[in-house]
């Protein structure tokens, strides 16, 4: 028996920070989410006993990378300079594949430094890392 066939289309990722909707996705890979800590280890005493760690650590490192004209890239550099300024540059983020299912989602991210602004012959992209406190990933794609 054969599968579903599924179709990914990148127009239906929609990003928000709050109420800034997110726009002006680079052409390729746009966002990328990775978590942090070590997740599941575990250690074998020399008895051969094994001892399981969970690391509790919630957080992820978010990379959003856009157009050089995108609106959101001064939204971005605002709300660092804001959180340089006086540490209420904070934002939720909510990132939904609206085909896929996958949602994640975080009450307070902050951007960790200023994009780097190449300048060239052709327009360039514009790369945020953004760092949240506690986060949740629901990808509920698999469970279809």
């Amino acid at each position: 028996m054969a599968g579903k066939v599924r179709t990914y289309n990148p127009k239906e990722v929609l990003i928000s920070f709050g109420t800034h909707s997110v726009t002006g996705y680079a052409e390729d890979s746009f966002v990328n989410l990775e978590k942090n800590g070590d997740g599941i280890t575990d250690v074998i005493g020399c008895d051969g006993e094994q001892i399981r760690s969970l690391d509790p650590d919630d957080t992820w490192n978010v990379t959003l990378t856009l157009l050089q004209e995108s609106t959101t890239n001064a939204w971005l550099q605002n709300k660092h300079d804001q959180d340089r300024a006086t540490g209420e540059g904070t934002f939720p983020v909510t990132i939904k594949d609206l085909r896929g299912g996958t949602i994640f989602s975080c009450e307070q991210a902050w951007v960790t430094n200023a994009a780097a602004h190449p300048f060239s012959k052709a327009a360039q992209n514009r790369e945020w890392s953004l760092r949240t406190g506690e986060a949740t990933l629901i990808d509920s794609a698999k469970w279809r």
